[in-house]
């Protein structure tokens, strides 16, 4: 199913559509700041191990990221970090970064593997930040990746819907996506690593 939410104001009753889909352990694909995720519930086992199955990885080999509405939720699956990290987290998000961080105890258990960091996201976008609001947690998400050699990621939702329809249970069409995707960055050891530079400017918030 492919479902047009509008960005600057969406729909409650769009966005309550997407959150049932979610809590029965539906799968989305939805936009961000940057490109399109592939999204479910972080508490939904089955969900979690679908979303692996569509990607063709093991759910302990997996790199996902946990999308929150804001910074209230992060303490969940996080362990402690200082006031110098937390500052720049406040500056930095919403935006176009994923930190990563030493996971809690919760981790392992919502993904049945030994993960010992979580990548934490809170997007630029009010789509994929009002389905979190209203689901009540934060979407395991990964990437959608374009099967072209050149255009690592697909862009266009209704060409998405195309290649998905089947196996995943609704695309939100929130405009056409970006092809950059987040920055990525370590803050496990306290310090700011890049491991991947992407759309967002760490040192704008530094």
């Amino acid at each position: 199913m492919l479902i047009r939410i509008y960005p600057e104001n969406p729909n409650p009753r769009a966005i309550e559509q997407v959150v049932e889909v979610l809590r029965k352990g539906g799968i989305i694909i939805y936009p961000t700041d940057t490109v399109y995720g592939l999204g479910c519930d972080i508490t939904n086992q089955r969900a979690i191990e679908k979303i692996c199955q569509i990607r063709g990885i093991k759910p302990e080999k997996a790199n996902f990221s946990f999308i929150c509405s804001d910074l209230s939720h992060i303490s969940d699956y996080i362990k402690p970090i200082d006031t110098t990290v937390f500052r720049l987290l406040k500056k930095a998000l919403p935006g176009p970064f994923t930190f990563i961080f030493n996971a809690s105890n919760n981790v392992p258990k919502l993904l049945s593997s030994n993960k010992r960091t979580a990548g934490i996201r809170v997007p630029d976008n009010n789509i994929a930040r009002e389905i979190v609001r209203q689901l009540g947690n934060p979407i395991l998400s990964t990437s959608i990746h374009d099967d072209d050699e050149v255009i690592e990621y697909s862009t266009d939702p209704e060409l998405i819907h195309e290649k998905y329809e089947g196996r995943v249970d609704i695309v939100i069409d929130g405009g056409y996506g970006d092809n950059e995707p987040s920055t990525v960055v370590d803050c496990t050891s306290g310090d700011f690593e890049i491991l991947r530079q992407g759309k967002g400017v760490l040192e704008d918030y530094i």
